[in-house]
């Protein structure tokens, strides 16, 4: 994976890139939140790890601002375990928090689970789209029904007046029965 991170301490940001070069991933570096939102941007990470306390940007305002462009899985990295901390961390679309000092087994795993979570969280972001889309796809289609109906067809025969005019003008069921929504001729 290409994986951003964002650390002010060079040592610290040498050392996790380092480790995470050594797991067999690609890393670019920046040294505070500002300059990762901008590499977030340009390199389209799969992955950004980012330290909380940094200059101009913090890692929780970096990690907002990045989520909200282009999201990914995204992990915190501090020294610091204090309950606010950790509270307005939880308030934002991260998949993990780190405290310092980390090792490279713990860094592995994080990201591995981070990356999981993500996928898994957008699967099924994308099946509920697809599933309010069936929804609203079979009310309109029902609607449409009732409107045959009210002209005296049974629902059989007013659901096959839909098909046909779809396989007619070559349009799914959804534009057939918006069609006739408007129209009301089958």
């Amino acid at each position: 994976m290409l994986i951003l991170i964002a650390e002010d301490e060079s040592l610290i940001r040498l050392g996790l890139k380092s480790m995470l070069e050594g797991l067999g991933h690609e890393v670019i570096a920046a040294a505070n939140g500002r300059e990762a939102i901008r590499m977030a941007d340009r390199h389209r990470p799969d992955l950004a790890i980012l330290d909380i306390r940094m200059p101009y940007t913090d890692g929780l305002q970096a990690a907002r601002a990045i989520a909200a462009a282009r999201p990914l899985p995204i992990l915190l990295l501090t020294a610091y375990s204090d309950a606010d901390l950790v509270d307005r961390a939880s308030d934002l679309p991260i998949h993990g928090y780190l405290v310092k000092p980390i090792l490279p087994e713990e860094l592995g795993a994080a990201v591995t689970v981070a990356a999981k979570r993500f996928a898994e969280s957008r699967a099924m972001a994308d099946r509920m789209a697809q599933l309010e889309a069936d929804l609203a796809a079979r009310k309109l289609i029902d609607r449409a029904k009732g409107r045959l109906m009210q002209t005296g067809l049974s629902e059989e025969d007013a659901y096959r007046a839909i098909q046909t005019r779809a396989r007619r003008e070559r349009q799914s069921l959804v534009d057939a029965a918006r069609d006739i929504l408007v129209n009301l001729t089958p």
